[in-house]
Parts: structure tokens; sequence; C-alpha cells
């Protein structure tokens, strides 16, 4: 019987079929979203990673311009010499850098004098401007902005003497830096010495006088093009042909301001694309800000097959696609022999079920297979981009004849130039190595060979490393066919060896050698001085007011300090001799003596002239000294090992002596040394064994004669050393801190001792205790002073506390506040040593002062000396003025007695009454009601 044709479908066909599709359809649009998703994601991390790149150049850029600021900002001449020399090396480390410049401020009037130092520099030279048509010489003008320092000469010869204060692109940038004090980027120009070229442009920075007035500016001329291309080279992103970058000097995509770009622009790349059912992902544009103005940049990707990135989903969709018409064949088919054969329904039920499972389960195990093969594709394939490895083939003379892998990509080397040729061959010097002898013997006894490590030269000239290993083939008879292996590059992990070997042996900071790299130098320079029997000298460098410039600037600006004065030492020594940085403010340097160069003392001197130069710090100019000590070897009492330590204890000497020094070590400084030693530490016990006394020296009032107060003074009872006077060990206390449990023992005693008197009849009087500098920065002061107050009874009225000018001239809100907290105790405050400090006027207004106390300097000469009678005379008038007391110091003649009375003094204390007591005899004076004996009338009239 004929088979009737096929006219429609079944309802459960129809269903299978549509089914099938849509969710074929559903699931490969679903994937494929997820797939553009990646692809947008990694787009977008190499897009950021150009963008990076190009802004890391622009302020590599704006560091050149800060450093070369830096050269002009201290207001002193600096020589073409030394701008030469300081800008070679930028040059040489960025190629980027067309010239540097510094820019004259020229008045008219000066334009003559100007132009006959040109052409002292340039014979020929005159002033010149840029015009449409070209050069032409300037017309007489007002005001200049000439080129004066240009590097390097050669090649940029045209901008020598170029007038560019008509340059309205320059003159721009120059406004804006300015006005915000931060280097400013011109527009786009043409420069002098390349009128063709018009991707450059000028980073500026102004330089002012002493007076603030505008001197000039330096100016740092950048190849935008080359300064682009060579930012995306370092980091090796720009021979990548799978992404676009196009840079602008501005925030237009103007075709005008193009700096560079590889390959077609973001609109075009984007419009090449074909979306597909997608976000677009493959362009984008990003402006960065440097110099004050926006450079944009565009990034877009490179047009890829549908098919390469969209594998899946459409492995996807056919499969689906092919397993809904196979069900929906099988479900038709059914469906048409249940019509034909219904009597066959119940008997084939069954077995058309298990054919059903059969089916879903092979479909499930399909695509499995297929999702397994596609992950094991894709594994594949990332392992292959991932590795750095390549593969080599040689033949029986070891020549190469294959390298695959990537070689040319990865290694930088064409493959072109190594087929053929030996290893040794096209590295020349592996054979002079005993790794490459071994290497050589190796592959004649046809042994494998692993991890062999050389240097290469690829074909940009960059210095590549490359790590090789490699296995002999025979022939089934045992005869050597070649060699296979593999080769990396490791480069990275070399350059990264030598960087931690660097680090590990410099200073963070300065760059100088640390103190491992400084004992190995030291090693060497007396290894050379016994061969040759000349000298060494190490000098151990200390900055003064260093720990000044930290608390008033902060860290940050001490660290511009300490590179500042690192780089000024290397300059001011010898490029043999060794600068090492030994902790915080503390420098050393090994200078060896030589044939030509003897040693001698103007060496240090130099040294301390170039630290001593200004140093600007923010808008601020400061001006640090340095001590020196300094230690020769071969010398008397000054070994090898004890180098460092000898020039310590001389830097030391020299900051006793006033800072600003440099001392020769001698052996007898180390005796004062280890006297300071044995000072230390008896002090630590003397309060423990009670060592300490007072002696107290009466004050009087110089009207009624009587005594009104007393200082009390510290003194040292050592049971060995006997009465040690104060300056022996109060220095030694102020710098080990001790000073400030002596300091508290003293108030403590001091008060105890007035409000023992007090209590036994005699006259009520105010001790002064004297307060160090660590006690007036110490966190618990005023609890000190109420505690030892409460505890022994005293009056705050009759306690009077001492203090020196430079105790608070350093921070005067902290200290005034803190006064204040002190006088609303109860308790008198005075400032000892007035005159000798740093105190102004204004800040003698604002702290609640009670009495001035003319230093023992002045009044020494006052009877014969009319500087010293000129300044007794105005502090008592302005503390009079000020409503403050006035006692007088050191006075021991009845001449200086007279003439304090007869200029109004108020008290004094000094031998001329007594010297400083201890409390027994102190008390007997009392007793006794010792006095001076008062003015004849009209004798102490005040003037």
């Amino acid at each position: 019987m004929p088979r009737r044709p096929l006219r429609s479908l079944t309802l459960a066909a129809a269903l299978t079929l549509g089914g099938g599709l849509a969710a074929s359809c559903g699931l490969f649009l679903g994937v494929s979203h997820l797939e553009y998703d990646n692809l947008g994601l990694a787009f977008a991390q190499r897009a950021d990673q150009r963008v990076a790149a190009v802004s890391q150049g622009m302020d590599r850029a704006i560091e050149v311009l800060a450093v070369t600021t830096q050269l002009f900002s201290n207001g002193e001449t600096v020589s073409r010499e030394r701008f030469a020399d300081f800008t070679s090396r930028l040059l040489e480390r960025h190629r980027f850098i067309q010239a540097f410049n510094f820019q004259r401020a020229v008045r008219a009037q000066d334009r003559a004098v100007f132009v006959a130092e040109l052409q002292r520099i340039r014979p020929g030279t005159i002033l010149t401007e840029r015009t449409p048509q070209g050069s032409m010489p300037a017309p007489p003008r007002s005001r200049y902005h000439v080129i004066e320092y240009v590097e390097p000469m050669a090649g940029n010869e045209a901008a020598f003497g170029l007038n560019v204060g008509q340059n309205p692109a320059i003159m721009a940038a120059l406004d804006m830096a300015r006005s915000n004090g931060q280097p400013a980027a011109s527009a786009l120009l043409t420069l002098a010495q390349a009128p063709l070229e018009k991707t450059a442009f000028d980073l500026i920075m102004p330089v002012f006088d002493r007076e603030g007035g505008l001197r000039g500016n330096t100016a740092v001329v950048i190849r935008g093009e080359e300064l682009v291309r060579q930012s995306l080279l370092g980091a090796g992103l720009l021979d990548r042909d799978d992404i676009f970058v196009s840079v602008y000097a501005g925030e237009q995509a103007d075709p005008a301001t193009l700096l560079l770009s590889t390959g077609p622009t973001a609109r075009q790349a984007r419009t090449g694309l074909v979306g597909w059912l997608r976000p677009d992902h493959g362009a984008r544009s990003i402006v960065l800000q440097a110099g004050g103005r926006p450079w944009r940049i565009d990034v877009a990707a490179a047009p890829r097959p549908f098919l390469a990135d969209h594998m899946a989903s459409l492995a996807l969709l056919v499969g689906g696609i092919l397993v809904t018409l196979l069900g929906t064949a099988i479900v038709q088919s059914a469906g048409v022999r249940a019509r034909k054969v219904q009597q066959l329904v119940r008997q084939r039920t069954s077995d058309l079920r298990r054919s059903n499972r059969r089916l879903v389960e092979d479909m499930a195990a399909r695509e499995r297979a297929e999702k397994a093969l596609l992950q094991s594709e894709q594994r594949f394939r990332q392992l292959v981009a991932m590795s750095s490895d390549w593969y080599w083939e040689q033949d029986a003379a070891f020549r190469f004849t294959m390298i695959t892998g990537g070689f040319t990509e990865k290694s930088g080397v064409a493959v072109q130039g190594l087929l053929g040729k030996t290893r040794w061959e096209y590295v020349p010097g592996l054979l002079d190595s005993d790794s490459g002898r071994e290497h050589l013997a190796k592959m004649q006894a046809h042994e494998a060979f692993a991890n062999l490590e050389y240097q290469v030269i690829d074909d940009r000239g960059d210095t590549r490393w490359f790590c090789v290993n490699g296995q002999p083939i025979f022939d089934e008879a045992g005869v050597l066919q070649g060699y296979r292996g593999t080769g990396s590059d490791i480069t990275v992990r070399k350059l990264t060896e030598q960087r931690v070997h660097h680090i590990a042996q410099h200073d963070v900071l300065t760059g100088l050698p640390n103190r491992s790299l400084l004992q190995d130098r030291l090693g060497q320079a007396i290894a050379y001085a016994n061969r040759s029997g000349r000298a060494v000298w190490v000098m151990l460098i200390d900055l003064d007011r260093f720990k000044f410039v930290n608390d008033s600037m902060g860290h940050k600006a001490g660290d511009v300090l300490l590179v500042t004065v690192a780089a000024r030492l290397r300059s001011s020594l010898r490029d043999a001799d060794t600068v090492a940085r030994l902790s915080g403010d503390e420098f050393v340097a090994i200078l060896g003596e030589h044939a030509d160069e003897p040693l001698n003392p103007a060496i240090v001197q130099r040294v301390m002239d170039a630290v001593a130069q200004p140093v600007m710090l923010g808008n601020k100019e400061f001006f640090v000294t340095c001590s020196i000590g300094v230690a020769v070897y071969p010398s008397e009492g000054t070994s090898s090992d004890h180098l460092i330590e000898h020039a310590d204890i001389a830097m030391y000497r020299a900051k006793k002596l006033g800072r600003n020094n440099f001392v020769f070590y001698t052996p007898a400084m180390n005796e004062e040394s280890m006297e300071r030693v044995r000072i230390e530490s008896a002090l630590r016990n003397a309060l423990e064994r009670d060592e300490f006394v007072l002696h107290y020296q009466p004050q009087v009032d110089l009207k009624s004669g009587q005594i009104v107060g007393m200082e009390a003074l510290i003194r040292w009872d050592h049971p060995e050393l006997g009465m040690v006077p104060p300056g022996r060990f109060v220095g030694v206390a102020e710098e080990t801190g001790l000073i400030v449990q002596i300091g508290a023992w003293v108030m403590r005693t001091a008060c105890a001792q007035n409000k023992a008197w007090q209590d036994a009849g005699l006259p009520r009087l105010r001790v002064a205790v004297n307060l160090s500098a660590r006690q007036f920065g110490a966190p618990d002061l005023l609890h000190s002073l109420e505690s030892a107050l409460h505890d022994t009874g005293l009056d705050p009225a009759c306690l009077e506390i001492e203090l020196t000018e430079s105790l608070f001239m350093s921070d005067v809100t902290p200290a005034v506040e803190l006064l204040h907290r002190m006088k609303a105790l109860g308790v008198n405050l005075s400032i000892d040593d007035f005159g000798t400090g740093y105190s102004s006027f204004s800040y003698l207004s604002r702290f609640p002062i009670d009495v001035l106390k003319i230093d023992r300097s002045f009044v020494a000469d006052i009877t014969h000396d009319a500087n010293d009678a000129a300044i007794v005379t105005s502090i008592i008038a302005l503390a009079h003025n000020l409503k403050l007391a006035v006692i007088a110091e050191g006075v021991e003649t009845l001449e200086q007695l007279d003439y304090l009375r007869s200029r109004g003094c108020d008290e004094m204390q000094g031998y001329y009454f007594s010297k400083p007591l201890p409390a027994h005899e102190f008390e007997q004076l009392l007793r006794q009601r010792r006095a001076l004996p008062a003015p004849a009338p009209g004798e102490a009239v005040p003037v």
C-alpha cells in the first residue's frame, strides 16, 4: 500500500519544534550576552592600563619640571655648566624631552646688557621672535620673556635668545602657573628648532626673586607624541594590535590636537564594529587633568570575527536546533505511526518511553561532552596565552631549525636572525663564561641541560635574560639528530633581583648607601689605605635644628630637606668618595687621599658651605647648618674598627662648640666621652641615694634692702666625685630625660623647705625654681605642680617658676595656653636670662609673666660698656611699661648695685650680697635679718 505524504505537523511535533527553537534561541542570547560582558570587562581593563600609562608619563614630565625649578628657586645664580650637568642626566632618562629652558623676564632698558651676555655664550646671538613667516629680530618692546638657558644646545640653537613673551600659548601657561602655584602645560605649539612638528608643548613653572617679583620661569619642552609613545612602550602596550589608542592635547577629539594614534580613532572603531544585541563596549573616551589642562584619551578595540568570541553560544544554538529537529522528527514519526497502528499503542508505549529516556540521557551526555570539550579547549587556549615559554629545535650541528610559541613577541628578537645559527653565535660572549663553556661541553657530550641563563640584546637595544632547557634527539640507530627544548624570558625576575639587591644596600629615601654598604665601602677604603700608605677620612655629618623643621613643617618637609642635603653632599665631594645615610639626619662620608688630591680641612668647609645653602620648603626659605666630626686613619688613638664611633664623638664636640662647626677627633675626646658615660651612670642612681642638695641665693629688694625671695639651685654631692657643679650634669640629665624626675624633686623640696621656714616664724618669702625644657613639655606638668603645692601646703603665691625664652618660642600658641593654666594655679612666672633668647615684644605681651630677670652677661659690664648699659635700661623700662617686676642677676660690685638702683631696678641677686648657701646657712642669714644698706636720700633716683 503506497505511503501517504505528510501534510501537516502533529500538535506534539509543533510544540516540540517551537519549544526547542525558543529554548535554543533563549540560551543562545543569554550565553552571547555573557560573552559580550566578558569582552567588555577585558576591554575596560586593557583601556585602563593604557590610560594609567599615559597618566604616569605626564606625572614624570611634571616631576622633571619640579626638580628643574628647584635649581633656580633658591635665588642663587646657576652656572651654565651646572645647568648642563643637571639636565644631561634627565635628558638621558627621559627621551621625550626636546629641551630644558630657563626663560628670563627682561626689561627694555636691560636688553643691551642681556644681549651682550647671550653673545658671550654664543657669538652672533640676537633677540628673535617667531612669526608665521619664520624667525625675525625682536622689535623694541617694554618687556621681553627670553630663553636664556637651553639644554641641549645642539639641535636647539634656534630657541636660544627667543622672545616667547608674544607667544600666547606660553604666556597663558605661565599665568596659570603663577595663579595656582602648580606646573602648567601650554597648548600645542610649533618649536623654533622644529617648525614642522606640531605635537610639542611646554611645561612651565614660575621662578620668583627674593622680593617675590617674577624672575622668569623654567620650562621643559615636551615632544607630546614621543611622551605618549614612550609611556605606552615602557608599559609594553604600544605594539598590541588588538586595541587602538588616540591621545589628544585637549578635551575634544580635534585632529589638530592629536598627539598619537595607534590605529583608527574611537569613533571609527565604534562604527566599524557590528552590534549584536549587546551594549557598546568597543570604545572609551577618558579626559585626564595634568599641568592644568585636559588630555583626552580615546581607546578602541580592534574588530574581531564574531565566530572567534562566540563559539560556545553558536555551538549551543546549532546543537539545540539539531536536537530540536531530531526530537520533532521523532515525535512526528511517532504520531503518524500512532494514527496508523493504534492497535499497537499499548504494546509499544513502554518501548517508546524507554526510547525517550535513552534519547534524553544521550542528549544530556552529549551536552556534557560538548561542555567538557569547550572547557578543555578554553583552558588550553588560556594556558598557551599565559605561558611565557617557547619551543625550539636544533640540528646535529646545534643550529636552530625551528622556534615557535610566539618567540618574537615574547623575547623581542626576530626569529629570522636565529635560524641557521648556534646559540653561542647569536650570543657572542656566552662561551666566555663558565656556564657557557659547561653548556657547550654538555651538548658536545650529547647530554641534556637545564636552566641555562644568559643575557642578550633584543632588536630594540634592550637587555633581556633568557632561561633555556634542552634534550638531545637520537634516531633508531642512536645517532644524534639534534636538540629540542623550551625557553622563557626571565628579565622581570632578574630586574627584581637587582632591585632587591639595590634596596638591601641603599637608603630608600635618599638613595644613598645604607649601613650595610657603608661598612663594605669603609673596609675597602681601609684596605686601600693600608696598601698605599695614604690617609682615609671619615666624616660624620649631623644636621643642626633638623627637629625644628620636622616639628614646624611636618615630616614630609623633613624628607625633602634630607633628599636635598644628600644631593648637596654628593655634589660637594668627589665621585670616588662615599656618602651614606647613617640614621635620621646623620650622614657619613668616606674620603680617600690620592697623590694628586691631598685631603685638607678646606674639603670639610666646602661640605659645610654646600649644606648651609638656603632650602625652599613649600613657600618658606630655610637655612640649615651642620656639625661635622672627622676621624683620620691611620692616626694615634683611632683604629679601623672605631672610625665612625670616633667621628661621632668629634661631631658631638662640634655641637658643644656652638654647632655649624667641624672638629677632628683626638684621644682626649674619648676620655671626655667616658666621663659623660660615668656621669650619666651615676646620675641615674643619684635620686635614690639622696645625693642631691639645694642651695638658696637670696633675692633683695633694692628699695628696702630686705630679702624678699630666694632662688633654689641644685647641687650634686657625689660620694666619690665630691660636689659636682651643675654644668657637668644638668646637660646630661636634659639629654637623657632624667631632668624631669630631678626637676620634680627640686620643686617639691624647695616648696617643703620654704613652708618649713614659714612655719618656724621666719619671714614669708617666695622661692624661685627653674623649669627645664623637658619639664615644660611633659604632659603631667600641671599635675606635678598641683601635687607639690598640695602636699607641702605652700601658698602658690610663694612659688615662682623661672622659664627661659627658648622654652616656648618654637610654638607660641600652645605655650601661651599652658602658661595661663599655670598662672591659674596662683604661682608667679618669670622669664630667666631675658635678652639672650628670641623673644618678640608681641609675644611678651601675650604671656602672663610677672617678672623679668636680666641676664648676668649684661649686668657684668654696665658700668663701663655703653651698649650693655643701654640694654639693661631698655629692659627695665620695657618691664615697667608692661607692669612687670625686674630682677638683676650676677650683681657683684657696689657700682653695679648703684647703677641698677638709679635706673629703677626692683630686685637683685648676686655675690655682692650673698653667694648660694646651703639650707642651714641660709636660715642663719634670715635669722640675722641681714639686709642691704638703704640708699641715701636722693641717691637712687630712677631715670
